[in-house]
C-alpha cells in the first residue's frame, strides 16, 4: 500500500485522480451499453446492482451518458435517482480538481488590520508582510510575488520558513525575496524541511536577518522575535523574548510550527505569526479533513489557517503558505502573502 501511496504522489496526485476518474466513467458507460445490448438480444444481463454500484462510484457521468445514448433504464425511477445522486458524486472531485487547476495555483494577497492596545500610537499605518512555507515555488513566480510586494509600500518583511532543500533551489527563492523593498528589513526563521545553517547562511548573503531564539527591537516599542522550529531543535520564547520590555513593547514572535504556542507559555506576546499547516493543504470545499490524522499537528484544525488563540490566549495567525509542496496538490488551500497594517487600540471613553 505504502508503494502505491508513494507511486501515486510521485507520478502527481491530480494527474493519478483524472486517470482513475476517466477509467470509471468509460467502464460504467460502457456496462449500460453492453447490458442494453444483452438486453436485445435475451442474453445474460449485467445486475443491477452491479450497475447502480458502478454509477456511484464516481461514473456518474458515464451512467448518464450511457442511459441516454443507449437510451436503457431511462424510465426506471431508481437509476434515474442513482444516476443523480451519481452526478453529484462525481462532480464533487471535478470541483476540486478544477479548483486545484486554477484558483489554487493563484497566490492571493490578504489584508488585515490588526489592532492591540499595546501598539505604539507613533506606528498606526505600519505594514508588515508574512510570507511561509515557500517550498518549491518557481523562482518567477517568487520574482512576481516580489514585484507585486512592491507596490504596496512594505515596512517589515517576515519569512516563516521551509524552502526547498533539493539542490540549490533554495538559494533562487531567498535571492528574489530579497528583492523585496521594505522600510525596516527582512527577518526570518527556520522551518522543518529546512537546513536552517544553509538558509540562514544564504539568507544572511542576501541581507535577510535570521531569528534564531533571539530578538530584535524594531522600532521603539516593537519588538520582534523568533524561535527555532518545533520539531528540529528547540525553541524558546522565553529565550528569543529576553530583550523585549513587557512593560512597553509590543511583541510579535514568529514560529513555524503553530503547536509551539500550546506548549510553552506565550504570555507578554501579542501576536505570532505562524506556517506549517499549509491550510490544509488537500481540503473538502476548504474544511481542512488531512489535518484531523494529527501527522502535521496535534491540535486538529485549530491551526488550519486564519486567526486561532494559544493556550494562554495570545492571538495566533496561522498562514497557508506561498508555495507548492512538491508533486503534492493545494486544493482548497489557496497560497498567499499576508499583509497586517498595524493600529493602536483606542480605549472607549
Amino acid at each position: 500500500m505504502r508503494f502505491i501511496i508513494s507511486q501515486i504522489i510521485s507520478f502527481g496526485i491530480k494527474e493519478s485522480f483524472l486517470i482513475l476518474f476517466a477509467l470509471a466513467n468509460i467502464f460504467t458507460f460502457l456496462l449500460f451499453v453492453a447490458d442494453k445490448r444483452r438486453a436485445q438480444k435475451g442474453k445474460w444481463r449485467i445486475s443491477e446492482k452491479a450497475l447502480i454500484f458502478f454509477t456511484l462510484a464516481l461514473g456518474g457521468f458515464g451512467a448518464l451518458f450511457g442511459m441516454c445514448l443507449a437510451k436503457h433504464k431511462t424510465r426506471s425511477g431508481k437509476f434515474r435517482i442513482a444516476a443523480a445522486i451519481g452526478l453529484i458524486i462525481a462532480l464533487i472531485p471535478v470541483i476540486h480538481i478544477a479548483h486545484s487547476f486554477t484558483l489554487d495555483r493563484m497566490i492571493r494577497y490578504v489584508e488585515i488590520e490588526f489592532r492591540s492596545e499595546n501598539w505604539p500610537r507613533e506606528l498606526n499605518g505600519y505594514r508588515i508582510a508574512f510570507m511561509t512555507d515557500m517550498h518549491i515555488i518557481a523562482d518567477e513566480d517568487m520574482r512576481e510575488a516580489a514585484a507585486e510586494l512592491n507596490q504596496r509600500s512594505l515596512d517589515l518583511l517576515l519569512l516563516g520558513g521551509d524552502f526547498s532543500m533539493r539542490g540549490a533551489h533554495y538559494q533562487g527563492t531567498i535571492r528574489e525575496i530579497a528583492r523585496i523593498i521594505t522600510t525596516d528589513g527582512i527577518f526570518g526563521v527556520e522551518g522543518n524541511h529546512d537546513d536552517y545553517r544553509r538558509t540562514f547562511a544564504a539568507k544572511e548573503q542576501y541581507g535577510i536577518i535570521p531569528l534564531d531564539n533571539s530578538g530584535i527591537r524594531i522600532r521603539e516599542g516593537f519588538y520582534l522575535a523568533g524561535v527555532h522550529d518545533l520539531w528540529n531543535r528547540s525553541p524558546g520564547i522565553e529565550e528569543a523574548m529576553a530583550g523585549a520590555c513587557a512593560a512597553r513593547d509590543f511583541v510579535l514572535l514568529v514560529s513555524h510550527n503553530p503547536d509551539v504556542s500550546m506548549a510553552q507559555p506565550t504570555s507578554g506576546i501579542d501576536l505570532m505569526l505562524s506556517g506549517h499547516t499549509h491550510g490544509g493543504q488537500i481540503t473538502f470545499f476548504g474544511f481542512p479533513m488531512y489535518l484531523l490524522r494529527g501527522s502535521i499537528t496535534d491540535h486538529g484544525t485549530r491551526f488550519a489557517h486564519g486567526f486561532a488563540y494559544s493556550a494562554d490566549g495570545v492571538p495566533v495567525f496561522t498562514s497557508s503558505g506561498i508555495g507548492p509542496y512538491y508533486t503534492v496538490p493545494r486544493i482548497f488551500a489557496r497560497p498567499e502573502v499576508v499583509i497586517f497594517t498595524m493600529y493602536k487600540e483606542e480605549e472607549n471613553k
